[in-house]
């Protein structure tokens, strides 16, 4: 990795800690609060896409330490282990993305028919089915990186660094594999994506809904398809590039920075775009506002008690 790569992977990678921790436990926040309330399927896809992003942010400083270049031996698992919750919650944020577009169009275009199978269960076995999915590609590509049976293992690591510099023998493996996750995992996704948001944005132009509620959902469904498509698509294009040519792709490693971005770029769309959140945040800070000046009215009288005490010891 050249010097100017390693500098601005370096800044993505920071930015995107310190944006996307706090932003997506706020947002999980909110979520756990507003399903006490009522639990909707929205609610559970959004939950595990913020579970997710989290992990994935929590896992960013081993790849900051890894390509900062610091002389450190790491044990044989770091590497597949590392590149399993890495990558795999990359397409884990992909597929709920997906699974939350398709259910704001079947409730924009089916309401009625939607509401019987808007049920908890089904949305956690759907969840459940998701993650199944993407550890299922996760843990294939951790057994031909730890399958020492292999002459050239996958995810060889030269003492500092993984997932880099393949000989052709291991990109005779690895290739079909990268194109088999991304035709899966991102381009059929990406499909669905665009047709559930074209339909709801169809749906929802010519409904009977305030003109203010049509903008705000269009936005929110032109936004969140824009960044589906800038943040994995460059990584994922890198994969069918790769496979084509059947060699290393220079521009992989700056390909994998806009789908980092993503783990902070969720919380904004939630944040900025949608009114249930701004519902819901509005509800939090006024929480937090009321316990605040609870405590503070706690302390007040204790501290007039006091006051009270110290004056009657003095009279006396």
């Amino acid at each position: 990795m050249e010097e100017w790569e390693t500098l601005v992977s370096l800044v993505v990678y920071g930015v995107t800690i310190l944006l996307g921790l706090p932003s997506n436990l706020l947002a999980l926040y909110v979520f756990c609060c507003r399903a006490k309330a009522r639990l909707t399927p929205n609610l559970i896809y959004m939950m595990n896409l913020c579970l997710s992003d989290l992990v994935f942010v929590l896992f960013l400083p081993l790849k900051m330490l890894e390509i900062s270049k610091v002389n450190w031996v790491k044990p044989d698992f770091v590497c597949p282990l590392y590149n399993l919750i890495h990558f795999g919650t990359i397409y884990t944020s992909a597929c709920f993305l997906t699974v939350v577009s398709v259910g704001r169009f079947l409730g924009a275009a089916y309401p009625i028919h939607y509401q019987a199978y808007k049920k908890p269960c089904y949305s956690c076995l759907v969840s459940l089915g998701i993650w199944g999915l993407v550890g299922f590609h996760g843990l294939l590509i951790f057994a031909l990186e730890t399958n020492r049976d292999i002459p050239s293992r996958v995810f060889e690591s030269n003492g500092s660094s993984c997932y880099s510099n393949f000989s052709k023998e291991q990109l005779a493996v690895l290739a079909p594999v990268r194109l088999e996750l991304s035709v899966v995992l991102f381009f059929l996704p990406l499909v669905i994506t665009s047709f559930c948001y074209a339909g709801s944005i169809r749906v929802l132009v010519g409904s009977h809904l305030h003109m203010r509620k049509k903008r705000r959902a269009v936005r929110v469904a032109t936004a969140t398809l824009s960044f589906f498509v800038l943040c994995f698509g460059p990584y994922n294009v890198s994969h069918v590039v790769g496979f084509i040519v059947m060699d290393n792709v220079w521009w992989r490693s700056v390909a994998v920075l806009p789908s980092v971005c993503n783990a902070f770029l969720d919380p904004f769309i939630f944040f900025f775009l949608s009114s249930a959140m701004d519902d819901g945040i509005t509800k939090v800070w006024r929480s937090m506002m009321e316990k605040c000046n609870s405590i503070r009215l706690k302390i007040a009288v204790a501290h007039g008690k006091g006051d009270i005490s110290q004056g009657v010891l003095a009279i006396a």
